[in-house]
């Protein structure tokens, strides 16, 4: 194994023990370490993978970038929206923030060499985003993916919107409003995971992957088939009442179907924040024919007025704090969110507006 202080030392300097960065042979090799937070990414440790890709991207001794959870059961619980909400009333540092999160993902999706994920547990929010982009995603036995971001005044943000609005039958709808998680069966199926390999396996991967094995075929050879997925059965009820042209139509239209499977979606949507599922909704619906650019750019756009909004604060606190009482959503019920109120999240920054480079730009300085 190599591992200089040059690879090491940066990263773990602004991150704590969080995130240990290292170049072992061929790999530069990323593991997520805070067990505390299920591994919700703070702004040091995205920092710290930035940075990292930054290097190895101009570093001919790497090969292949391998991101993975040092802790058992989670992969990454997304960004650290306690981190977020305190920052929340300085707008300037919270978009900061947010500048950086975003910036992160367009460098990795930008990223020219391999870069694969070893995940085995919960993924969720920013977490599935630093993996999405990556050019393999490998899942263990117990991944279990899930959008959350309605449950806390947000929207699926980190341009995974794109992605959600392109797949087949409403399903990223359905996972954009509810909330609802689903294992690594349904994620092949979709194409949110490129393999499946036991989870006992990986150990073998990284060191193959570290010797400059070539990637697809070590892991085409690990590959075993998931089976039959969790949307095989509401599949048709999901296309019939997700294809609907509001949030109050889709919970209208499940309304309709038999007992049992729509009376729970029905119960989760009523939980999430009104204007959260509006936004989401039509976040998805405009996104269908965005490329990832314009994703995370429009993405930041409603990230930065979610966080002007009471109801981040509110899903925060009912979410993260010891005060478990359930949300008190402004406004409460669906009908409520004016037109008005709707528009000004997609409304302009001017200014502010976040900026990314161009995917050439990006790539001629392989940063």
């Amino acid at each position: 194994m190599r591992t200089d202080d040059s690879d090491t030392a940066p990263a773990r300097g602004r991150a704590g023990e969080d995130l240990a960065v290292a170049a072992e042979r061929a790999a530069g090799v990323i593991a997520l370490s805070r067990p505390r937070a299920s591994n919700a990414l703070t702004a040091a440790m995205r920092a710290g993978i930035a940075a990292a890709l930054g290097r190895w991207a101009r570093d001919p001794d790497i090969y292949a970038v391998i991101l993975l959870s040092a802790i058992d059961d989670t992969f990454c619980a997304g960004g650290d929206k306690r981190e977020l909400a305190q920052w929340g009333p300085n707008a300037s540092q919270a978009r900061a923030l947010l500048v950086e999160q975003y910036a992160l993902l367009w460098r990795i999706e930008c990223f020219t060499k391999p870069t694969i994920s070893l995940i085995d547990g919960a993924v969720m929010g920013l977490g599935a985003g630093i993996s999405l982009y990556g050019t393999h995603r490998v899942a263990g036995e117990r991944y279990r993916l899930q959008f959350p971001e309605t449950a806390i005044g947000l929207c699926p943000g980190n341009g995974v919107g794109c992605t959600l609005a392109r797949l087949p039958g409403e399903i990223g709808m359905y996972l954009a409003l509810t909330g609802r998680a689903i294992g690594r069966a349904d994620a092949y199926c979709l194409g949110l995971i490129t393999h499946c390999v036991p989870a006992g396996r990986f150990g073998e991967i990284r060191r193959e992957i570290s010797a400059a094995e070539p990637v697809d075929q070590l892991l085409d050879d690990r590959h075993e088939d998931p089976g039959a997925g969790e949307l095989e059965g509401p599949a048709a009820a999901i296309a019939r009442c997700f294809a609907a042209e509001s949030p109050e139509a889709i919970i209208a239209r499940l309304r309709e179907e038999p007992p049992g499977w729509a009376e729970g979606v029905i119960k989760d949507l009523a939980h999430r924040s009104p204007i959260s599922l509006k936004i989401t909704h039509r976040h998805l619906r405009q996104a269908r024919e965005w490329d990832l650019r314009t994703g995370l750019i429009a993405g930041y756009r409603l990230a930065c007025r979610c966080l002007a909004e009471a109801d981040f604060y509110e899903g925060v606190r009912a979410t993260f704090s010891d005060d478990r009482r359930p949300a008190k959503w402004q406004p409460e019920r669906l009908e409520e969110v004016s037109g008005a109120k709707l528009e000004g999240y997609f409304a302009s920054l001017g200014a502010d507006e976040l900026a990314l480079a161009s995917r050439a730009e990006m790539q001629a300085f392989r940063r």
